[in-house]
């Protein structure tokens, strides 16, 4: 699960738009309870002497950012450094002029507080507060005004801006450096109040001499689920275990692709546990791995092996291997498959990892043993043609229903299309599991097709797909769903033969309940 998002917990429009009479502003005007916010920048609904006037509405919106934090602290989501955050908000259609050709500044909010409120009206302003609950473009709250003015307080040195060209997009900016400075230690120097964000209008589109006009976003309260302002946490959560597809060593591919990667995975009473401390070993430190040679079980002496990966020098006989996360560990090497570098003869069809804390003498407690597994290994061969790479795939393990509270990992059985045995394979060969090594999803609903989780094969990879030696797999959790409704999972696989994604044409259908 690599995706996790975090709706709003307040929102508000707040504005110093005439009212219908064109000449008493709206200051005092509560707009927390709509299901939509808007920002404008008005000009000329009235003049004066000292010229036309100017009309503004900004947005306040406020997130969940302790439950951010708790989940880090429970490592639900990963370390700074390792996760992105993005600000998505959705355009609502209206029936006035459209804002086309702006930009929007999200400013932390610098209040200690400021209020929701339950006002409705967008159109008249009749939603006064009289300083009751609810901000405005006046006061923060029923307790306080804005401390540096009307309009709210912000931080003016620090914002983060998207931008719009038509006017009708949705807002899917990252901000980052914002959630982090938020989830900072109160009393730091990078440390911004939790407060919120304001989203506005650049200073100088809100100064033009003419008008921007009306942009709108459903707000937390809207009725469509899937249109409510979220911040979501984006993250790569792969695990690229290559046991299922181990390849020898081979002059045909550079030495980066020769190296193979392979995990332990620490498994105690149902639960991924970190292997304790020893003389040899940290706990989130270095483990040993060595690889046999044999028929059912390692034989004979370590395997040499070539410098690469995890082994430092050639003819080494051990692969230095590290922690991944809680209980999962990792080691990269390259392999021969022949008992010395120097042996002519055919590579070996099956080996032996062991994982031990060090090179001790056994007998002596000088090493643990901790786990062996067992690998078979492949030759990478050229080919005479251009290969198509098409393939069919089935999800072994779909359900047809779902519950929300549940998270469910689903399992790939993916084969080439022209695998086309004969009457004798057919009856005593079972398909190869093939992996795919860049392969993403996304989600939809099957009412209407919308994509609820769309593909993320950009830079932060929250939708690609684990693998390890039973083939491809990924992890959703249902709370990203509505209830009620069917859903859809559709694959992609890049082909890297016409570099480029491939979306195949299946599609796995479930349904998410309460």
């Amino acid at each position: 699960m690599a995706i996790k998002r975090y709706v709003a917990n307040a929102d508000n429009s707040i504005t110093n738009a005439f009212k219908s009479d064109l000449s008493t502003r709206g200051t005092g005007s509560n707009m927390g309870a709509a299901d939509s916010l808007e920002v404008f920048s008005l000009r000329g609904q009235t003049s004066s002497s000292s010229g036309q006037s100017g009309e503004l509405s900004r947005m306040l919106i406020k997130f969940p950012v302790n439950t951010i934090s708790a989940d880090r602290t429970a490592a639900t989501i990963p370390a700074s450094g390792s996760v992105k955050f993005y600000l998505k908000m959705y355009n609502a259609e209206h029936p006035f002029t459209l804002a086309r050709n702006f930009q929007l500044n999200v400013y932390p909010v610098s209040a200690s507080t400021w209020q929701e409120g339950f006002g409705l009206d967008m159109e008249e302003y009749k939603d006064i507060t009289y300083d009751g609950s609810g901000s405005n473009w006046d006061r923060a709250s029923s307790e306080a005004a804005w401390v540096t003015g009307s309009g709210g307080d912000y931080v003016t040195s620090f914002f983060l801006t998207a931008s719009f060209t038509n006017g009708w997009e949705d807002m899917d900016i990252e901000i980052t450096p914002l959630v982090e400075r938020w989830m900072q230690t109160s009393g730091t120097a990078l440390h911004f109040a939790n407060s919120g964000a304001l989203i506005k209008l650049t200073d100088v589109q809100e100064s033009a001499s003419f008008s921007y006009y009306t942009k709108k976003f459903f707000a937390r309260s809207t009725e469509f689920f899937f249109k409510r302002p979220v911040i979501e946490a984006r993250w790569d959560s792969r695990t690229k275990d290559q046991r299922g597809s181990i390849y020898y060593s081979s002059s045909l591919a550079p030495a980066a692709d020769n190296l193979n990667t392979i995990y332990l995975y620490n498994y105690i009473r149902g639960k991924l546990t970190n292997i304790p401390n020893s003389s040899s070993v940290a706990t989130t430190g270095s483990i040993m791995v060595s690889l046999y040679s044999g028929s059912s079980s390692p034989t004979g002496s370590k395997l040499l092996l070539p410098a690469g990966g995890g082994v430092v020098a050639t003819n080494d006989v051990n692969i230095t291997g590290g922690y991944v996360s809680t209980g999962i560990y990792s080691a990269s090497f390259a392999v021969t498959g022949a008992t010395s570098l120097v042996s002519s003869s055919a590579p070996l069809t099956r080996i032996f990892d062991v994982w031990h804390n060090g090179t001790g003498i056994l007998s002596l407690g000088g090493k643990t043993e901790y786990y062996t597994g067992s690998i078979s290994p492949k030759s990478l061969s050229a080919y005479n043609n251009a290969p198509t790479f098409e393939h069919v795939t089935a999800i072994t393990n779909l359900k047809s229903q779902y519950f929300r509270n549940e998270v469910a990992r689903f399992r790939l059985f993916v084969r080439e299309k022209n695998w086309n045995p004969n009457i004798y394979t057919v009856t005593t060969t079972t398909p190869v599991n093939e992996t795919i090594v860049s392969a993403s999803y996304k989600i939809i609903r099957l009412a209407d097709e919308l994509a609820v989780v769309p593909y993320g094969t950009g830079s932060s990879y929250e939708t690609y797909l684990s693998h390890d030696v039973s083939g491809n797999y990924f992890d959703l959790s249902m709370k990203l769903l509505e209830s009620d409704y069917a859903y859809g999972v559709k694959l992609s696989y890049y082909n890297p033969s016409i570099a480029t994604w491939v979306e195949q044409p299946e599609i796995f259908k479930f349904r998410v309940e309460q």
